[in-house]
């Protein structure tokens, strides 16, 4: 029995160490290859998308560009569909995910995130001329407009709506605002992005809920060297001014606040 005891302690250490170790080894890997590889969808202004030259641009590339930097490295970007860019974290396509990310329990339950770094308030959207929708309850029975495994399909089936999948925010705003779906929930701070480039668009917002969501850098579970690296950097960037610069830059003010 000693023996026994003896052996599996013996394994749970080997495996403590070698865990650590792993942890460890990829903060050290991405350092000895000087790249940061950065999951993000490219097409969420103004948080990620590409400006009139084609660069990819927005609030979370500039965060992401300024943590890179911070760690010693080079940001590089992986561009995808939402609905799959957390399963490419997963099978290591990228380090960390920068593409307004709520942090929810379930989230959690399987990966790590850095301390939250913008706040996301979701609103509801409706075409202009609806005057059935004035709540988030309105929404049973209704086809609301998502990306399919977004937090925001979520709420909407929450209330009861049926939900339409769509590419991303652009393609969701465009059905409701042809009416080929009733309603929309998105960032409040993307809504109005798009109404100062669009403000003829005939959409507008009816509710929104109370309770704002943390948004963080996502990151595999247990690479607690890479998540203390983010959030130095994180710590940095507000510190020194360059988030409230990123911050004016996109929304005209300080959204850490």
């Amino acid at each position: 029995m000693k023996v026994l005891v003896t052996a599996l302690l013996a394994t749970a250490i080997q495996l403590s160490v070698s865990h650590a170790a792993f942890a460890a080894d990829d903060l050290a890997a991405i350092k000895s290859a000087g790249v940061l590889k950065i999951g993000t969808e490219g097409t969420y202004p103004p948080f990620t998308y590409h400006d009139a030259s084609g660069k990819l641009v927005g609030f979370d590339v500039e965060i992401g560009r300024e943590i890179a930097k911070r760690v010693g490295v080079k940001a590089e970007f992986v561009e995808g569909k939402w609905d799959g860019l957390i399963a490419g974290l997963d099978a290591k396509r990228y380090d960390a995910v920068i593409n307004q990310v709520s942090i929810t329990p379930e989230r959690k339950a399987k990966f790590d995130f850095s301390e939250p770094y913008i706040s996301s308030k979701a609103v509801l959207i409706v075409n202009s001329n609806n005057t059935a929708i004035k709540s988030f309850d309105d929404l049973k029975g209704k086809k609301s407009a998502h990306t399919l495994t977004s937090n925001y399909a979520q709420l909407a089936r929450k209330y009861g709506a049926e939900v339409v999948g769509t590419d991303g925010f652009d393609q969701s705003v465009s059905l409701v605002a042809q009416g080929r779906a009733d309603a929309t929930i998105n960032d409040n701070l993307s809504f109005l992005d798009f109404k100062k480039h669009k403000p003829d668009a005939p959409v507008k917002i009816v509710a929104s809920q109370n309770d704002a969501e943390q948004v963080g850098v996502l990151i595999r579970k247990n690479e607690g060297e890479l998540q203390q690296a983010i959030n130095k950097a994180l710590d940095g960037i507000k510190a020194d001014g360059t988030y409230q610069k990123i911050s004016n830059t996109y929304f005209g003010t300080d959204v850490s606040k």
